[in-house]
């Protein structure tokens, strides 16, 4: 069986639908999901925009994230998307999901999932300020 039904990085917008689509599983009695999405301000700074780089082995090590997890946790189904590119505020920047026999399980994966993806996958995020500042997080 395969567990990791969706591991992607993509230009183009994200769908919940899609991710709970991939892992929709009969044994599954909790599926856990997060969306993230680019918010109007950080740190007291009204964001006007981002940009998210990715290195070019990103794939591989969020393959690598996904394959700990299903190791860690009694996962049935696993599927995680980052979008690369410029967004706008509101966009989907990420949408993970777990589905594991129960709830609990379910939470616990899922924000491993998501905690693990965001410090081990090289993606980096360039913030553009309102104030015609910007930043780059995730570097170094």
């Amino acid at each position: 069986m395969n567990v990791i039904r969706l591991a992607e990085l993509r230009d183009t917008p994200l769908s919940v639908d899609e991710v709970l689509a991939a892992v929709a599983d009969a044994g599954a009695g909790g599926t856990a999901i997060f969306v993230g999405t680019v918010r109007d301000e950080d740190h007291r700074r009204a964001v006007s925009g981002l940009g998210y780089t990715a290195h070019p082995q990103a794939a591989d090590r969020l393959r690598v994230v996904m394959e700990k997890v299903v190791a860690d946790y009694e996962v049935r189904a696993i599927a995680a998307v980052h979008r690369v590119g410029d967004l706008a505020v509101g966009d989907l920047a990420v949408v993970v999901a777990a589905a594991c026999p129960h709830r609990a399980e379910a939470f616990e994966a899922c924000r491993t999932l998501i905690d693990d993806l965001k410090t081990e996958v090289p993606i980096w995020k360039h913030q553009v300020f309102a104030d015609g500042g910007d930043e780059w997080v995730g570097i170094g």
